[in-house]
């Protein structure tokens, strides 16, 4: 079964249909700038929050936060944002073309962004009063960095910025693959990115009982563990470079689909059947089988209720069967670029042969991974699980 409209192409793998590939991939993220720093700093099993002053209800501790560092390219404006989507965008590019892609007639662009520039929003009204030269203000606009980019590469697809909650990431790719389904791009260059670890913007999180800022990340967000506290906050851009050919893919996106719960503006419906529903129409597009899925790549943001909901998955579904990856006591949750960030972990691992998930601290599901372990060859199942009940799943496999 397939979704109407949707034009199959054959892996080499088999019967599986090859709706999409990753050609190119760039990152950055609380690890640092580029793709292979974001890579080794998950091999590490170390978070990579530090701590920052300016937190809790007083604003008079420090607290655990995933930032993006400073850095990028010193020509750009002093705009970490700025710097940090460009410079992802360009790395995805760069990356895909030195694996043998060509851009095809059209090429569009989708963002994938929430709150995204946070820092310099607040700086705007706090520090600068509502003023700045028309040239400052306008990088502050969520089309600024978009027509940037399209200007720079040349590209005239469409162009847009998506946003689905923490869910935004996985929307953007599934979006991408019925543009290319439908003809409407050749390639689409697939933005991810949340700068937005303010303490204005933690603190809300914090006293819903969602995140925690007050403890090492490892302490605090133990996903499918005993004692998880919540989620750290975390930033990043991650792009990708997605095509229906390319030469030297990294991984293949066989489908996808998204749900929205429709019951609460941040509690997940206890019945759990949309995001049940939505991981079955997502192996449905994919023409995958429960039995054939041998990871979920979790939302795992460590609260119990993405945990319980995640869990009663994975027995409703797919039999307790999958290996179960979580991420974000590593890298943090990174709002819209969560699933970006977690997306580039599946597909970097496709081609190392590795997979890399968070190191069990804690008594843990049976079938959580135990940090990073070589060997991974089957299909994976990526979920987010945004506010507002925007669930959201992709399949992907391994290519050639």
């Amino acid at each position: 079964m397939q979704m109407p409209g949707v034009i199959p192409v054959p892996m080499t793998a088999g019967r599986h249909q090859d709706h999409m590939t990753i050609a190119g991939i760039g990152a950055v993220s609380g690890y640092g700038w580029g793709r292979e720093t974001l890579w080794e700093g998950l091999l590490s099993g170390k978070p990579a929050a530090r701590l920052f002053p300016g937190y809790g209800l007083g604003r008079d501790r420090q607290g655990w936060v995933a930032r993006v560092p400073e850095g990028g390219d010193p020509d750009l404006p002093l705009s970490r944002y700025l710097r940090a989507v460009l410079g992802s965008a360009r790395e995805a590019v760069a990356d895909a073309r030195d694996r043998g892609w060509r851009p095809g007639r059209t090429v569009g662009l989708l963002h994938a962004i929430v709150l995204g520039n946070a820092h310099e929003w607040r700086d705007f009204y706090t520090v600068d009063a509502g003023q700045r030269a028309n040239r400052d203000y306008l990088r502050l606009l969520p089309s600024t960095p978009i027509s940037m980019l399209m200007s720079e590469f040349g590209f005239h697809g469409p162009a847009m910025n998506v946003t689905a909650a923490c869910s935004s990431s996985n929307v953007a790719l599934i979006i991408a693959q019925l543009w290319l389904a439908q003809g409407i791009a050749d390639d689409v260059l697939v933005l991810t990115t949340d700068l937005s670890a303010i303490p204005e913007m933690v603190q809300p999180f914090v006293s819903l009982g969602a995140a925690v800022d007050d403890a090492d990340p490892l302490d605090a967000c133990r996903p499918f563990q005993e004692g998880s506290r919540g989620f750290g906050f975390g930033e990043a851009s991650v792009s990708f470079l997605v095509t229906r050919e390319a030469a030297d893919p990294y991984a293949a996106m066989l489908g996808g689909a998204m749900s929205n719960d429709g019951h609460h503006v941040i509690s997940v419906e206890p019945s759990y059947e949309q995001i049940f529903e939505c991981v079955r129409r997502a192996l449905a597009n994919a023409d995958v089988r429960p039995d054939e899925v041998a990871y979920l790549n979790s939302h795992g943001s460590g609260t119990a209720q993405c945990d319980m909901a995640e869990t009663a998955l994975l027995a409703a579904i797919f039999d307790d069967r999958p290996e179960v990856v979580a991420l974000k006591p590593l890298a943090g949750h990174c709002q819209a670029a969560s699933a970006g960030v977690e997306v580039a972990a599946a597909a970097l691992g496709y081609e190392r042969g590795l997979l890399v998930s968070a190191p069990i601290v804690a008594p843990a599901q049976v079938r959580l991974v135990d940090g990073v372990r070589s060997g991974v060859d089957g299909i994976t199942v990526k979920t987010a699980l945004g506010m507002g009940g925007n669930n959201s799943a992709v399949v992907l496999g391994p290519v050639g």
